[in-house]
């Protein structure tokens, strides 16, 4: 995917409270219940405020989703650790369907999906739907419903656990930014 691409659906996406505000009030009430609980430890703050290089995050999603009700929380903490190096946006998938057609997971239409991109819009990695740790919790579950209905929120365990992998991750993408041979010679460390 190209930069240019990926920047206009960057420009008109929404950041994390406003796009809460596009659903309706249960929808708004099940993800201010996960975001509530979720915490960033002192030693992810440590981590997360420690970027040096801008980052955006755009995750395509969905409202309604129950494994975006029980992610994208955790997603909006991490960026609030370090806003002035963390751009998070969010863009719903069935509006945005030329970019969703493009993340597309295992042949379907999965959310969240997030794709972590340098300071232009250039990708640096894609990931999504869900964290090992998501997938652990709904495989003790008996492999239930393929879509959770995020009306019960996760457990304070898998809560952590899963803050974690949306950690690492980005952690990850922060590394791969700061790395970057391209990114390395424009400030010249």
């Amino acid at each position: 995917m190209e930069a240019s691409f990926i920047s206009g659906f960057f420009a008109s996406a929404k950041p994390y409270s406003q796009y809460l505000l596009t659903g309706n009030p249960e929808q708004q009430r099940r993800w201010t219940a996960v975001y509530e609980k979720a915490a960033i430890t002192e030693s992810q703050k440590t981590l997360l405020s420690g970027f040096t290089r801008q980052m955006k995050i755009l995750i395509v999603s969905g409202i309604w989703c129950g494994d975006c009700v029980q992610q994208c929380p955790l997603i909006a903490r991490i960026a609030e650790a370090n806003p002035t190096k963390i751009d998070l946006r969010f863009v719903d998938r069935d509006v945005a369907k030329e970019l969703s057609a493009k993340v597309r997971i295992n042949g379907g239409n999965r959310v969240p999906v997030a794709l972590f991109l340098a300071e232009d819009c250039e990708v640096c990695c894609v990931y999504g739907d869900r964290t090992i740790n998501r997938y652990r919790a709904l495989a003790l579950k008996a492999l239930g419903a393929s879509c959770s209905t995020g009306i019960v929120g996760p457990d304070k365990d898998e809560l952590t656990a899963t803050l974690a992998d949306w950690v690492t991750e980005t952690e990850r993408a922060q590394l791969m930014l700061r790395l970057s041979p391209r990114l390395r010679e424009k400030y010249n460390d």
